[in-house]
């Protein structure tokens, strides 16, 4: 198995109100993982604040998302 492209573990706690927040947008997002949605997450709210990410290299896989021209994911 390769070596991982994130080196750096960030362990956070959430109380149930958080959780159940985080879960239910991570299904209507049909995110494969908390871990995802979280990335996905933070990335979205540091891009509103001025800070970008990879400046737009990032891969739709990494993310676990597909957007579409739109901004759409394609899904519901």
């Amino acid at each position: 198995m390769g070596e991982l492209a994130r080196a750096e573990r960030l362990q956070i706690m959430l109380n149930a109100e958080e959780l159940s927040a985080l879960d239910d947008w991570r299904f209507a997002q049909r995110m494969p993982s908390r871990a995802s949605a979280v990335r996905e997450l933070l990335r979205r709210g540091l891009a509103t604040e001025g800070y970008a990410l990879n400046a737009g290299r990032s891969k739709s896989q990494e993310f676990g998302i597909l957007d579409g021209p739109d901004g759409s994911n394609g899904g519901a």
